[in-house]
């Protein structure tokens, strides 16, 4: 009776679709939303403080509170995503709620009027800071099938490694092929057994592969649905030194879940060809924990005008990935099916070190009508790495990241105009591609506005936010060259409620 395996540990003797360059981009970029406040303003609140998502930019900021306070916020996103491949176009729309914000500061004033430190804070604060909740589709007429990611991986592996032993299944071997040789003979095995490729001789030195598949275009429709998060819990403490400096300090301590389901159907080959349709689905999982570290200080050099600066340290992920395929063709061994998501490759768990951050802001407060914020911020993305750099798989993965991605500088701008109880808002984020070509992911413009009313012992503050973004996504990491072009808008409202201790 066929026996049905459903976990396997897989030792991560080479690297993976998951493991890759996309890793240091998926965790080291932040789309943080925050506060309504916060959001609406664009994110422009290292010289100004007095919010709990400020803490992400400026963990001095605490200290500018003049009570405690608890504020939580919740989001509706709603992702466009207008995708082009091989000139065809397709529209997806993805909406979710979630709760992105919620936390607390606790002031303690100083009673020594002796002493020239003013107050303390203590501040705890959970934000989203990444929503992974996406999901496009592409159909079009390509000239590169499925079997070029197989054959880029078949050549130079010997035929006789991925055959299969006496009395083996065809599952059993595929993780044990995975585990002994490494993910490049394990998708040549699939690639064999899936009917996609054949060697060119049947003896087990071979190392040369040919396509089964007959084409000049291929019909093609792929569909990548994400789900997860990165979430940020921080403990801040901060201090107000005499009337003008206001210092922080922040341990930031993060929690990521990520899943990505990728579903790939070919067609439309030759009368002639041997295969007439191709599925091939891959799953990944990938959960783990991070921490860094905020320090910061905001000065008020008179009255009207602030400046503030802040180091974030690298993130340190500690990841872990588990991944499952499933294949199918025309020419596909008869138990290839047995091959499928509950069939799961465990790999090693693995660091991802993101780059550290520093941030410029200079503020303008009109009295009690408004106020001007800007913040400039600085992040080097070929210092991203994963670990251990030892690995000969990990060196190839930085050795790309040090060559294609580069340094991003990030602008953001916030007003707010107080009339009374009432207060409106509107801000501006633009943040360069982390790619050094500029292409392969573009500049990030975003726009927002918003509006907030102060009850007194309480403020309830709305915003709305749209950002937009150019993303050229390869449909895999071997073969297919032509990527899917997409035009990604996300449209976020967040309302906030603020109540004052």
């Amino acid at each position: 009776m066929k026996r049905y395996l459903t976990f396997v540990v897989l030792m991560a003797c080479a690297v993976s679709n998951a493991q890759n360059i996309n890793e240091a981009l998926r965790y080291g970029t932040e789309n943080l939303q925050g506060t309504a406040r916060f959001q609406s303003m664009g994110g422009a609140f290292g010289a100004l403080g007095g919010d709990l998502s400020s803490l992400n930019i400026n963990p001095a900021g605490s200290a500018v509170f003049n009570n405690s306070l608890f504020t939580i916020s919740g989001s509706n996103y709603h992702t466009n995503n207008d995708a082009r491949y091989f000139g065809d176009a397709l529209i997806t729309k993805n909406n979710n709620i979630q709760l992105n914000q919620i936390g607390g500061a606790f002031v303690f004033k100083n009673t020594d009027s002796n002493s020239d430190w003013k107050k303390f804070t203590l501040a705890f604060n959970y934000d989203l800071v990444n929503n992974f909740d996406n999901e496009y589709y592409v159909s079009g007429s390509a000239t590169e099938g499925i079997d070029t990611y197989f054959l880029e991986y078949a050549v130079g592996t010997p035929f006789g490694s991925i055959l299969l032993q006496e009395g083996e299944f065809l599952e059993e071997a595929y993780l044990d092929i995975g585990s002994a040789q490494g993910f490049r003979d394990q998708q040549t095995f699939l690639g064999y057994y899936g009917g996609i490729l054949d060697p060119e001789t049947e003896n087990d030195g071979n190392t040369n592969y040919i396509s089964n598949s007959l084409y000049d275009f291929v019909d093609q429709d792929f569909l990548r649905r994400t789900t997860g998060y990165n979430s940020k819990f921080t403990v801040n403490v901060a201090s107000q030194y005499k009337d003008n400096l206001y210092v922080g300090a922040s341990l930031n301590f993060h929690s990521v879940l990520y899943t990505q389901l990728d579903q790939f159907t070919e067609d439309g080959y030759e009368p002639n060809s041997e295969i007439r349709r191709t599925t091939f689905d891959n799953y990944l999982e990938t959960e783990g924990n991070g921490f860094s570290f905020t320090l910061g200080a905001i000065a008020k050099l008179n009255e009207s005008v602030r400046l503030g600066g802040s180091y974030q340290s690298p993130t340190w992920y500690r990841l872990e990935d588990n991944t499952s395929q499933r294949i199918n063709s025309d020419l596909a061994d008869d138990e290839i099916n047995f091959i499928n998501f509950n069939v799961v490759n465990l790999f090693e768990k693995y660091t991802v070190k993101t780059p550290g951050k520093v941030t410029g802001s200079l503020a303008v407060i009109f009295a009690k009508d408004g106020l001007l914020s800007f913040d400039y911020g600085y992040q080097d993305f070929s210092q991203s790495e994963l670990r251990p750099t030892n690995d000969p798989s990990f060196q190839t993965v930085n050795s790309q990241i040090a060559s294609d991605l580069g340094a991003v500088s990030t602008f953001r701008l916030g007003g707010e105009y107080r009339i009374q109880q009432v207060s409106l808002r509107a801000g501006y984020r633009f943040e360069q591609s982390p790619y050094a070509n500029g292409n392969t992911i573009g500049d990030l413009n975003a726009v927002s506005g918003g509006i907030g009313y102060n009850f007194g012992g309480s403020k309830l503050d709305f915003a709305l936010s749209r950002s937009q973004q150019d993303v050229s996504e390869r449909l895999f990491n071997a073969g297919i060259t032509t990527p899917a072009i997409i035009d990604r808008g996300i449209m976020n409202a967040t309302l906030s409620y603020t109540i004052n201790f």
